[in-house]
């Protein structure tokens, strides 16, 4: 109902307070009032397996690329609890769309180390047939959309997907993650509109770390945060401690139920600390303080996770080390059968871009090869699935 008032009284947004969902302490230990949510010994083993699995994926490859062995790495290091928590308390044909850092989420759904390795190496058996750099994972079987570099992208796709589950009537629902950098992209704001005014079973879950890449959330926005923008659009928003998974999980069970049963959006800002670089390309000492990292390393989502789990005895601390070192072994051992692999063919450039392959895409395929012949040396990997034997015949009508 319209209130009419006869003074101006202008609004900031100050009137309104987002409070922080939390149900862990960093001890482990439930806050008072707080209730623990319908998670079973078995839900919660797997989840927590999916957080340290990440980890330790996270630790061997960034060791990798240092080596020279990956081009490019980015660790979700710190931001477990809200990547695999959310996806926890999803149905697991729910869509997810991811941005680059939720590997975790992958994990808990069952992408094998060998999947990931094939992706992160490009050989031939990647699904993505060599075509993307590194951390760009898809699954359509795990219900995963394949990562697009650009920010913000698949922030409106979601929305659309979304549309399309609520016409489709499965009672389904998609969740897209993103940074609250990403949050700074018209796209946000196109794809909240969309989705608010035509009513969508949609979850649009920002990752708040603090950082976009190296400007702080300081100097990205003026306003309290991502959460109170879902008052501009009308839309169910809840802001929570992304550094407990326990939190995370109740708060996105509950978004789900409101997403798939009221065809209608929700919002929600997991604050939390992106406590690795940026991605390998990225030193964080340039832009921040150690003590600040230090600050957010008590708050370590593992281990509340692990402390809590131990004392409903649900893990111990034999399991943590036996996991741990099962989880190396099989990393290191993994990857290195990945990166012995060979590259996809050539042929696969081109064999999936149109229902029949056009002549001038064949030529082009056609010149390629030509070229990758006469310079093997360049081309190391390219030059595996090809015979390099040309004869100078070939060579001349190549030319020509």
């Amino acid at each position: 109902m319209t209130q009419y008032v006869h003074q101006p009284s202008f609004m900031t947004g100050d009137e309104f307070s987002i409070e922080t969902f939390c149900l862990l302490n960093p001890d482990g230990e439930l806050y008072e009032g707080a209730k623990e949510p319908p998670l079973t010994r078995e839900h919660a083993r797997k989840l927590y397996q999916a957080m340290l699995a990440t980890r330790i994926l996270d630790e061997r490859m960034m060791a990798a690329q240092r080596q020279g062995r990956l081009s490019f790495y980015m660790q979700c290091t710190g931001e477990e609890a809200a990547v695999v928590g959310a996806t926890a308390a999803l149905d697991d044909a729910d869509m997810i769309m991811a941005q680059y850092r939720e590997q975790g989420a992958l994990m808990y759904r069952g992408f094998s180390i060998d999947e990931f390795m094939n992706q992160l190496f490009g050989n031939e058996l990647d699904y993505g047939k060599g075509r993307q750099m590194p951390i760009h994972y898809g699954s359509r079987k795990l219900h995963y959309m394949t990562i697009s570099s650009p920010l913000a992208t698949q922030i409106p796709q979601a929305t659309g997907y979304a549309y399309g589950q609520k016409l489709a009537g499965e009672g389904h629902c998609t969740l897209t993650f993103f940074g609250e950098g990403a949050a700074s992209e018209g796209d946000f704001h196109a794809a909240l509109n969309m989705a608010s005014v035509h009513q969508v079973p949609v979850i649009f879950f920002c990752r708040n770390n603090g950082y976009a890449i190296s400007t702080p959330a300081t100097e990205q926005f003026a306003a309290d945060g991502i959460a109170p923008r879902a008052f501009g659009y009308h839309m169910h928003v809840i802001r929570v401690d992304g550094n407990d998974a326990l939190a995370v999980f109740e708060a996105t069970r509950q978004a789900r139920q409101i997403a798939i049963k009221q065809n209608q959006p929700v919002l929600i800002e997991a604050m939390s600390y992106r406590l690795a670089a940026h991605s390998s390309s990225d030193d964080p000492s340039g832009y921040r303080a150690k003590s600040e990292e230090e600050a957010w390393r008590v708050k370590d989502p593992l281990l509340r996770m692990q402390r809590w789990m131990a004392k409903k005895g649900w893990w111990s601390d034999e399991e943590e080390a036996s996991q741990q070192e099962t989880l190396r072994r099989e990393v290191l051992e993994t990857m290195k059968r990945a990166e012995k692999r060979p590259p996809p063919p050539l042929e696969s450039l081109i064999s999936d871009v149109y229902a029949d392959v056009t002549p001038a895409l064949q030529r082009q395929l056609d010149q390629l090869k030509r070229h990758i012949r006469r310079y093997p040396d360049a081309y190391p990997r390219g030059a595996q699935s090809l015979d390099l034997t040309l004869s100078s015949a070939d060579d001349r009508q190549g030319e020509a």
